[in-house]
């Protein structure tokens, strides 16, 4: 079953798109991530997902219910961890999870909020001020929020920017685990290659609000056309000892420096073996990466298609005059 079905959603703010024509699909149970770059739509089609603005055009279906037109059903069974910091600092923990159950209309949750207080090892924690908390913790207690009402779906929103990588890989085991758990299904937004790749089971890739390609992250590394090897040479080589060798999809030689593109891997002993090593300075190996695939699907990488932010909230304030 799916719990997301997204079907030629469009937002469009006058003739700017936001969102063009896009279509996917999240299974029960899995992490899935859309990834792209600052400005491509990620949070627009949380926003869209969570009921929080509207679509211009389009469908878009969470834990079967449809955003538009039932709005509420949908809001009861999913929940949003914001990039952006949601507690109070001069609250407790215990008093943060109240106002969250207030938020959400929950009667019967001081035990489920203990249990996830305990789960997330808060439990000495949870009549200290939020403010005295280190970063993990707040990370923690953030997640614990976004549980308490037992969502069928969580929606991650850029979960660890600004964070140092101890943080960062305490919070990918913890997604990990929150998802076997509690059997629930995780939409998170990223413009992290490394934090995809080693997080979610399905990639989807958005830039300038259109999907490029969907796909586990081993489908994606194979659109980058794979294992390139490159060589630093001497003078007196000129390629031709590549004519014929197993798996070799294409090579350039330029200024002393020979890229050679291998259908596998598997194939790079053959490729040396082709090669007078001795006119070899230096060899390295650039397995297929997310980074490589985003590269071929785009024709710019990640930082390159980033949008100037000041020119694209600019655009939305003319256009919603």
């Amino acid at each position: 079953m799916a719990s997301i079905v997204v079907k030629g959603l469009t937002k469009a703010y006058g003739n700017f798109k936001a969102l063009d024509d896009v279509s996917f699909e999240v299974e029960e149970g899995e992490i899935f991530s859309l990834l792209g770059p600052n400005g491509a739509g990620k949070t627009t089609t949380i926003k869209v997902l969570t009921t929080l603005t509207p679509p211009t055009g389009g469908e878009a279906y969470v834990a079967g219910f449809n955003v538009v037109r039932q709005p509420n059903k949908v809001r009861e069974r999913i929940s949003w961890v914001s990039a952006e910091v949601i507690l109070d600092d001069d609250l407790t923990a215990m008093e943060n999870l109240k106002i969250q159950a207030s938020l959400q209309g929950l009667s019967d949750w001081k035990d489920r909020a203990r249990a996830l207080l305990d789960y997330f090892d808060l439990t000495n924690f949870t009549n200290q001020r939020v403010g005295k908390f280190s970063t993990g913790m707040r990370k923690k207690l953030e997640i614990a929020m976004a549980l308490l009402n037992s969502p069928e779906v969580i929606f991650i929103d850029e979960p660890t920017i600004g964070l140092d990588v101890a943080t960062r890989r305490m919070l990918w085991d913890l997604i990990r685990n929150v998802n076997k758990k509690y059997s629930v299904t995780v939409f998170l937004t990223t413009h992290y290659m490394e934090e995809a790749d080693q997080l979610c089971h399905r990639i989807a890739i958005i830039n300038r609000g259109k999907i490029v390609a969907v796909g586990t992250p081993a489908e994606l590394k194979a659109k980058a056309g794979g294992t390139v090897v490159v060589f630093e040479l001497s003078q007196g080589f000129d390629g031709e000892n590549l004519k014929g060798v197993k798996g070799v999809l294409e090579s350039q030689l330029k200024d002393g420096t020979l890229s050679v593109t291998l259908d596998d891997e598997s194939h790079v002993v053959d490729l040396l073996r082709a090669i007078d090593l001795k006119k070899v300075k230096s060899v390295k190996i650039l397995k297929p990466s997310l980074d490589t695939a985003f590269l071929k699907l785009t024709g710019s990488t990640i930082e390159e298609a980033e949008v100037d932010y000041r020119k694209f909230y600019a655009m939305i304030r003319r256009a919603t005059r």
